[in-house]
């Protein structure tokens, strides 16, 4: 298995994730054009995508996949819920499952985990193939019994670290958006991801993305701060920038 980042952040969010012979998409917040142009960065071309993952319905997260999909007939899975929101709306085809479902995409195995978000009906995903795993976990508030049971054992992980918490209260936000990204259905900030890896313990992934940062409530400092109050070093930490993601990477 192997990953790679079109851009992580809150202007847009796009995964790929291939196997030896099948390609996914998690997300697509960026517009056609924009997509295109980042997907052939990575030497991919739109027409190489078998389907289209969604976690939920933020634009930052979907603003892109019904165009895509419908100009290159790619098939786009999400929840029933998200797909109620009417976000996707004119995508080539739409296939729904409710969250906490396990299915296959080619030989990509796939199994949504239902994350605390304020979105109708959001989940993040846990792909596996040949022996290994990969786990991307962005935009949930709060991490849970059920969120470490099912992130255990990943060989890789893309993770969000998307506020330090101090400059989020002192920043610009105005106070409603200020609690909605610091609370339990919002954003994970620098500790709590940290958290997250510490409470892996031994079934912490023995590669790290981190992604989702905020340009205005986060500083790459504090979050390396953070992380190495849980990791002895910072050596093979990768970070997925919102200009341009990250390159390919074999999981694990």
């Amino acid at each position: 298995m192997w990953f790679a980042s079109l851009g992580s952040g809150s202007k847009g969010n796009a995964t790929l994730v291939r196997s030896a012979d099948t390609l996914l998409m998690v997300d697509c917040g960026f517009s056609m054009r924009e997509t295109t142009r980042r997907l052939a960065a990575l030497d991919v071309q739109p027409e190489q995508i078998d389907a289209i993952l969604v976690t939920h319905e933020h634009s930052d997260h979907c603003a892109g996949v019904a165009s895509l999909s419908r100009r290159f007939q790619i098939p786009v899975y999400l929840t029933h819920g998200t797909a109620g929101t009417g976000r996707c709306d004119g995508s080539h085809s739409l296939l729904c499952f409710n969250s906490e479902d396990s299915f296959a995409i080619g030989s990509l195995q796939v199994k949504a985990v239902t994350v605390p978000h304020d979105a109708a009906e959001p989940c993040q995903y846990r792909l596996s193939s040949g022996g290994r795993s990969l786990g991307i976990l962005t935009d949930l508030g709060s991490i849970t019994p059920h969120v470490l049971d099912n992130y255990r054992d990943c060989h890789s992980l893309l993770l969000e670290f998307n506020h330090d918490l101090p400059m989020l209260q002192a920043g610009s936000y105005p106070p409603a958006l200020k609690r909605r990204v610091g609370g339990d259905w919002g954003h994970l900030n620098n500790l709590q991801a940290a958290q997250l890896l510490r409470d892996l313990g031994a079934g912490r992934p023995g590669q790290l993305v981190v992604a989702h940062v905020s340009e205005n409530n986060n500083s790459r400092q504090r979050a390396e701060e953070a992380l190495l109050s849980v990791l002895d070093s910072l050596e093979g930490v990768v970070w997925a920038e919102q200009a341009g993601g990250f390159d390919w990477l074999a999981v694990g």
